[in-house]
């Protein structure tokens, strides 16, 4: 299974592929896609989406799980977050992917084992899960925490529905 892996931003949008073959996890790409500032919203926008599109050609994905929002002091930083959120999330749609969503706290718990896990301990533990992987930045290393945790969702998911089978 191919899962790619989103931390939406509309500045920073952070992406990471991995393959998942049962318990075993292996780094496939990652990466930053970013935005200017200075451009209007719908551009920002249309720009992220087709850097977006870009990554779902030229991988050949199964799976895709994007991180939902937490709410930031800032309630514009918060709307512009959920814009990038719902470009990626239809996007993965419009793919025929079925899309996993996790919550941040949840991430982290799934990841390093504590929902309170600061982000230099996210990327310490994909680091130990993805071993030789070269990150391209914190968007990045949540990209692929927010995979890794679909990941294991997926095969938790998978082991229930076989022991259901049998018995």
């Amino acid at each position: 299974m191919i899962i790619l892996g989103l931390d939406p931003g509309l500045g920073t949008t952070g992406w990471g592929v991995i393959r998942a073959e049962g318990n075993r996890l292996t780094h496939l790409a990652n990466g930053q896609l970013k935005t200017a500032a200075s451009e209007p919203l719908p551009q920002r926008l249309a720009h992220l989406a087709t850097m977006l599109e870009a990554i779902f050609a030229d991988h050949h994905l199964t799976a895709a799980a994007v991180e939902e929002i937490f709410l930031n002091k800032n309630p514009q930083s918060t709307l512009k977050l959920a814009q990038a959120r719902g470009v990626a999330l239809m996007l993965a749609a419009r793919s025929g992917l079925v899309v996993g969503e996790y919550a941040p706290r949840l991430v982290k718990q799934a990841t390093v084992g504590t929902g309170a896990a600061e982000k230099v301990q996210v990327h310490a533990m994909v680091q130990r899960l993805l071993p030789g992987v070269k990150i391209a930045g914190p968007d990045a290393a949540d990209a692929l925490a927010v995979a890794i945790t679909h990941a294991h969702h997926l095969a938790s998911a998978d082991r229930l529905a076989n022991t259901h089978r049998i018995a």
